[in-house]
């Protein structure tokens, strides 16, 4: 079978090319460029020569991370493409990062990313290539459902390392293209992998910051590219009293407690943005914890919703802990998840994942917590 491999020039990538070699596949590897082409002159070479020399090695798809890929796919014996999708990923995924925070939302670029670049982007090259499936490395599993025969996405069976968060937005036809050839492998495995094979990126770190902030400071990014999103306005406690002055909604996210500027009696935290009054509004750690919330744009696995009050556990970010709730959908493609037990930090902009046990159902993105009396589950 022809598979094409979306190479990150990571460890985890490049030995889903080596599993699927070791298995008899024809394989050849993509890669995707996303920042701006050099045009051949000596500044834009020079450019190019500079950020490769700042690269950090937690980001992804970095220039070097390109020529690992590329070495790695040498190393196998496989051809490799380098796709040019800087301005792809620009519009789709660097744009909508700027506008979430400019309306007092914290985004999740990686998801993102995953949904309107990766899964449908290579998808549709590899086709063109004539290959049978896209194979990746993330650490999720896809199975048929004997029952519906439909495809399910479970999570990787190394729980540190599950990233079926941020693949919550893949269709079933997305699905049965697929393939996670590491899902089923611990990290130390995939490690002793590439050592074995004598790949360059066996001891490689992992990815783990926003790839297009190479200095992880959004902030600087943020008035590169949007400058008038830098509005200052007041600092409220959550009386209404006012106790400091900020410099734009989009240096803040829920549940911030460094960086705040405010000599208060205790630890405050960021609550609440109100985008309509320009104003942050801090509290203290018991005011961040909410009992539901409503999210939009929700996508499931199955293609409908399930049925009214399904019991699930909610994921509100990546690294935090699942929560036990029940599931209403609602029309127009939103949800409310009523939780069991309150969650700490609801963020509007983040993605809440929902699993029945290790299979993914759906999710959607947070629009806003509720609270009972705002919950028209909660009041019926």
């Amino acid at each position: 079978m022809r598979i094409a491999v979306a190479m990150s020039g990571g460890v985890d990538s490049s030995v889903a090319a080596a599993v699927l070699k070791a298995q008899g596949h024809e394989v050849l590897g993509l890669t995707m460029k996303l920042w701006a082409c050099s045009n051949g002159s000596a500044e834009a070479r020079a450019r190019e020569e500079e950020l490769m020399a700042k690269t950090r090695g937690d980001v992804c798809c970095s220039p070097k991370d390109v020529l690992d890929a590329k070495d790695v796919a040498h190393a196998l014996g496989m051809p490799h493409y380098v796709l040019e999708m800087a301005e792809t990923f620009s519009h789709l995924v660097i744009d909508q990062f700027v506008d979430e925070y400019s309306r007092g939302r914290t985004p999740s670029p990686c998801v993102r990313c995953n949904e309107r670049v990766k899964s449908k982007g290579l998808v549709q090259k590899a086709r063109e290539l004539g290959c049978a499936a896209l194979a990746t490395g993330h650490y999720a599993r896809i199975e048929a459902d004997a029952a519906t025969g439909l495809k399910r996405l479970r999570m990787g069976l190394d729980p540190e390392r599950d990233q079926s968060y941020f693949l919550f937005p893949i269709s079933q036809e997305e699905l049965c293209y697929l393939r996670f050839p590491v899902g089923e492998l611990p990290k130390k495995e995939v490690r002793a992998i590439a050592a074995d094979l004598g790949l360059i990126v066996a001891d490689k770190p992992d990815s783990q910051e926003i790839c297009f902030v190479k200095d992880n400071d959004h902030r600087r990014f943020l008035r590169e590219k949007a400058p008038n999103v830098f509005v200052p306005g007041p600092i409220l406690y959550e009386d209404g009293r006012e106790i400091g002055r900020h410099d734009g909604l989009a240096g803040y996210t829920i549940g911030q407690r460094r960086g705040l500027k405010v000599a208060w009696t205790e630890a405050l935290y960021v609550i609440r943005l109100d985008l309509e009054r320009n104003v942050v509004i801090l509290g203290p750690d018991a005011s961040l914890w909410e009992s539901a919330l409503e999210a939009r744009e929700m996508h499931w696995i199955a293609g409908a919703p399930p049925p009214d009050g399904t019991r699930a556990h909610a994921k509100i970010r990546y690294r935090g802990h699942s929560a036990p709730c029940s599931i209403h959908s609602k029309p127009g493609g939103s949800a409310e998840i009523i939780f069991d037990e309150k969650v700490r930090a609801v963020t509007p902009g983040q993605a809440v994942v929902l699993y029945d046990g290790d299979a993914v159902l759906g999710g959607g993105w947070i629009e806003r917590a509720l609270t009972p009396e705002a919950s028209s589950r909660a009041r019926g």
